[in-house]
Parts: C-alpha cells; sequence; structure tokens
C-alpha cells in the first residue's frame, strides 16, 4: 500500500479546478492500494514564516522553551507527513503568476537544514528520498512554458533542491477563457493525470 499526501492551496476550497483535478488523480486509483493524507491550506491555513519560528528550529530540541517546541512543532509535523508518503499530490492555481502564498508559506516550514537538506562543500544536497510528486495546474490564461510563469521553475527549484526530482506538471489553462476552452483543458488534465496514476501504481 502507498501511502499519498495531498497539499491541496486552492482559496475556492472545494470549489477549485485543482481540487476537482486532485479529486479526480484519486478516484482512478484502486482503492485497496493507497492510503490518502490531506493537508487542505483553505481549511487550515498556515501563517507567514516569522523569525521566531526559524529560530526554533535553529535551537536544540532539549532547549526549546515551551512557545519553541510549539513553532517547531508546526514544520516538523509537515517534514514528517511528506517523509512518510510514497507519492505527493499537489493542488496549484496560479494567483497572479505564482503559486498561491499559502503554498508557499508551508514549503517554507519544509526547507529545513539538516532535516531535508544540507550543506557542503560541492553545495546543497537534497536530503530526502526521491519519490514522485504531481503537481495539479490550473491557469485562467494560458502560460505554459512562457515568461509569466514563475510557477513551474520555482518549483522545480525547490523541489530539486530537496532531493525531489520526479516531478509530474499537469497544466489546466485558458479556465477563464470561455466555457469552451475551460471543458477542453479541464478533460485533458484529466486524461494525463489518469494516465500518470495508472504508470504509479501498475
Amino acid at each position: 500500500m502507498k501511502n499519498i499526501l495531498v497539499i491541496n492551496s486552492s482559496i475556492s476550497g472545494s470549489a477549485g479546478k485543482s481540487v476537482e483535478l486532485v479529486q479526480h488523480f484519486l478516484a482512478q486509483l484502486p482503492q485497496a492500494q493507497h492510503k490518502v493524507t490531506e493537508i487542505d491550506l483553505n481549511a487550515t491555513p498556515l501563517t507567514h514564516l516569522t523569525m521566531p519560528e526559524m529560530g526554533s528550529w535553529m535551537t536544540a530540541a532539549a532547549e526549546r522553551n515551551a512557545e519553541q517546541q510549539q513553532l517547531a512543532a508546526i514544520s516538523d509535523d509537515l517534514v514528517a507527513k511528506v517523509k512518510a508518503a510514497d507519492v505527493l499530490v499537489l493542488g496549484v492555481p496560479m494567483y497572479n503568476f505564482a503559486i498561491p502564498s499559502q503554498l508557499k508559506a508551508l514549503l517554507d516550514r519544509l526547507a529545513r537544514v539538516g532535516l531535508t537538506f544540507k550543506y557542503t562543500e560541492q553545495g546543497p544536497v537534497g536530503l530526502l528520498n526521491d519519490k514522485p510528486v504531481v503537481f495539479a495546474l490550473t491557469r485562467g490564461g494560458v502560460y505554459a512554458n512562457g515568461p509569466a510563469d514563475s510557477q513551474v521553475p520555482f518549483l522545480k527549484t525547490f523541489f530539486n533542491f530537496l532531493g525531489l526530482t520526479q516531478l509530474h506538471f499537469v497544466y489546466a489553462e485558458g479556465l477563464n477563457m470561455g466555457p469552451d476552452s475551460a471543458e477542453q483543458a479541464m478533460s485533458k488534465a484529466k486524461t494525463q493525470l489518469s494516465a500518470i496514476g495508472k504508470q504509479l501504481f501498475a
């Protein structure tokens, strides 16, 4: 059985198109072959990272005060969930040409020196065991592979930095360019997600 960690970041909640794509991906998988853990950043948003929270990571566990223990636990829990997962699935809408800020707040807490990456004389090295990461990307316009798409370059850089290289990007674009465009984009993305699911859970 594979553990799947789902991270949804749409501020539209269950009505979000990225959430719809993630649910489609999960629905295609053999039920007996996976267990799903979900992080819903709309229902339970994270605050922006602060220096006191980052400072708690830099303090030895045995030396943390009560406040630092509480702050460090936020990141510790997220890192543990990522490490325990066999597959990561992220719903990523585009807001003003970037990833949602609530998703950035989560990613900030995954970049932990000594836990998810380390520095060496040759440069940084990711410490996470490599695993598939599926991104369901939804956009109102059409931006893939162009200068307006800051999402994918950032996501590639970030996940590669932590040691994750098996990245699958699925786009549903032009969702605000008329009903026909939206329907075709969602249909195409669902077909691609189904194919990835079959590949990963063969």
